[in-house]
């Protein structure tokens, strides 16, 4: 599947006392790690992937990462992919892709430590722990492990860490995720340092702290008991700063993960190698059990499961990365128990939206009248019916606490597949005239070329005349996210970075972000939803909730920028000879941490 933003579903419970972090047990969870063979997940799996998180000290971080009973060394996985990689960049990745990528190659100051039943804690990657919290989590230090280096042999200190931050200020990324960056210097964070650290400035002691080799310390004007989760995302993965070639780097970062690039032939194939530099005794997380990662980028969807299915010579060795089960072979996987044994399972945090360009479809009728026109069930069919998803009500998906099924403003529940009278009104009302243009961008993979068809024609029923623009996968992003965007329509899709509203209005409905590159794709700036989301973010977790309800309600019902259209689900291939394959709650794809090869 074209990256859908972003990569997990989690939740966490921690609260600040006295300078310190008190934290919940982790219960288990199914997470399809258990249950990978069951039939279609629902919205109990999704509920039950809202386990708490929790942050790990410094024994939880202290490396090798428990092995994975049967593990044998040796041999290679071969990937399937439909197209490149979107970044390798860390500070330019922000999709699902990369995401999965990342773990092979980079390493940041934490990450996610996933048990087999997919219970999740947040632990020390280069870093010693999860992060020590002081008044009242407004300042966040952490102290860097001995021994790690990147691929060339140098080590890693605090001056990589900062400069990994601060280059994130400049003009060489224009992708990637923005917490940490807008939460030390505020929305407009570039104009802290423009040029990041490239003329040899640099962020002041006030905000980011480096008082030795080994320390870290970031300070902020409010709590931010998030931070270990968002400096667990692929995006603030560290960039040495003796390796940094700005803008080349995302053809050629410096790994300091267990593997490295030996090959790359950009839209093609990459092969990893065995990064001889990464210690095991500091990671506790990754394995290192094969010798390497063949990845072909060339391998459509349709292929992939063929091949697949068929468990043939090189297959055989092989997984799907980041696609799902091709929904026209979705049942011959699933009815063949002996094919159905090589899936994982798992209810994803993403929601797809049809996402309308405010600056060009400005009249709310027009864009209900779309909404209610949109046949959701078609469109879910189109990606593996039951396998792949279910119809949404909202834009919040039903792996976040709190979520609410019975929202539905738009009667998809009740008609599933649109309601065409009730949209011809609105547009009746509005003044639309038969023959009207309507400019629909989608990628160009299986499900992006089949929902094209079923969507253009539901609103050529309505009159409209659509014009459909195939936008490659691996730059669609790119270019559905310039202000300037030539489409009325594209469909988006996007998940919580971590199990709060804040990781998905903020990012994709705050006024404030409207700007090139940024996620927030329709344009919307609402003065009251954008009040809304300053007030969320400083009320304590209970209250705000109450407050992103009222976000959300306002976006979906008084605006109207993205017609929910379903919740996503997935469904993996994989060949016989892979071990150690489940579905990951953090990533949301097969756990590419814990794979190895049984007969290497």
């Amino acid at each position: 599947m074209k990256p859908i933003r972003t990569r997990t579903a989690r939740a966490i419970a921690v609260a600040i006392v006295a300078g310190s972090l008190t934290l919940t047990a982790c219960s288990g969870n199914d997470g399809g790690g258990k249950d990978s063979k069951s039939d279609a997940k629902s919205q109990k799996d999704a509920a039950e992937q809202q386990d708490p998180v929790v942050y790990g000290d410094a024994a939880a971080s202290t490396g090798p990462a428990k092995d994975v009973a049967g593990a044998k060394p040796g041999g290679f996985i071969n990937v399937y992919m439909q197209s490149d990689l979107t970044h390798m960049d860390p500070g330019q990745i922000y999709v699902s892709d990369a995401g999965q990528f990342s773990n092979l190659i980079h390493r940041g100051l934490t990450n996610y430590q996933e048990d087999a039943d997919g219970n999740l804690t947040v632990v020390g990657d280069i870093a010693t722990d999860a992060g020590q919290s002081s008044e009242g989590g407004k300042v966040w230090t952490y102290k860097l492990k001995d021994g790690i280096k990147d691929e060339n042999g140098n080590p890693i200190t605090s001056a990589d860490v900062r400069h990994t931050i601060e280059r994130l200020y400049s003009k060489v990324i224009f992708d990637g995720p923005t917490f940490v960056q807008s939460w030390l210097s505020g929305n407009d964070y570039r104009k802290a340092l423009p040029d990041g650290p490239y003329k040899g400035k640099h962020l002041p002691d006030t905000v980011l702290e480096t008082p030795d080799d080994k320390t870290v310390v970031f300070k902020f004007n409010q709590p931010r008991p998030d931070l270990p989760q968002a400096l667990a995302m692929a995006g603030y993965s560290i960039v040495p700063a003796k390796a940094d070639t700005k803008a080349k780097y995302d053809k050629a970062p410096a790994a300091l993960g267990p593997y490295k690039i030996a090959e790359y032939k950009p839209g093609k194939s990459m092969k990893l190698v065995k990064n001889d530099q990464w210690d095991p005794k500091t990671d506790a997380v990754r394995h290192q059990y094969v010798d390497g990662w063949n990845f072909s980028s060339t391998v459509s969807q349709p292929s992939q499961t063929k091949r697949l299915i068929s468990d043939q010579g090189e297959a055989k060795n092989a997984i799907q990365f980041t696609d799902s089960v091709d929904p026209a072979q979705m049942a011959d996987v699933v009815t063949n128990p002996e094919t159905k044994k090589r899936t994982i399972q798992g209810y994803q945090p993403y929601v797809w939206q049809l996402t309308f360009n405010l600056d060009r479809i400005k009249d709310k009728k027009v864009r209900d009248a779309i909404t209610y026109a949109i046949p959701n069930q078609s469109m879910v069919q189109a990606d593996g019916g039951r396998y792949g998803g279910e119809v949404a009500g909202g834009l919040l998906a039903p792996t976040l606490p709190g979520f609410d099924a019975s929202y539905d403003p738009f009667g998809k529940l009740k008609k599933p597949n649109g309601d065409l009278e009730k949209a011809k009104e609105l547009l009746k009302e509005a003044g639309v005239k038969e023959g009207t243009k309507l400019t629909y961008a989608y990628s160009n993979t299986p499900r992006g070329q089949a929902q094209q068809v079923i969507l253009k024609d539901a609103l050529e029923k309505l009159g409209f005349d659509v014009q459909s623009k195939e936008i490659d996968r691996a730059s669609f992003y790119e270019q559905v996210g310039k202000l300037n965007n030539p489409y009325d329509i594209y469909m988006t899709g996007w998940g919580q970075d971590w199990p709060s509203p804040s990781t998905v209005i903020t990012p994709v409905y705050d006024g404030e972000l409207v700007a090139d590159g940024a996620s927030n794709y329709s344009h919307i700036n609402d003065k009251q939803v954008n009040e809304l989301i300053q007030k969320a973010l400083k009320q304590e977790p209970e209250e705000a909730a109450k407050t992103w309800e009222q976000a959300h309600h306002r976006i979906v019902e008084e605006i109207n920028p993205a017609a929910p259209v379903y919740y996503s689900k997935q469904i993996q291939l994989y060949g016989s000879n892979i071990g150690g394959a489940r579905y990951s709650t953090e990533s949301s794809y097969i756990n590419i941490t814990d794979l190895y090869l049984k007969q290497p």
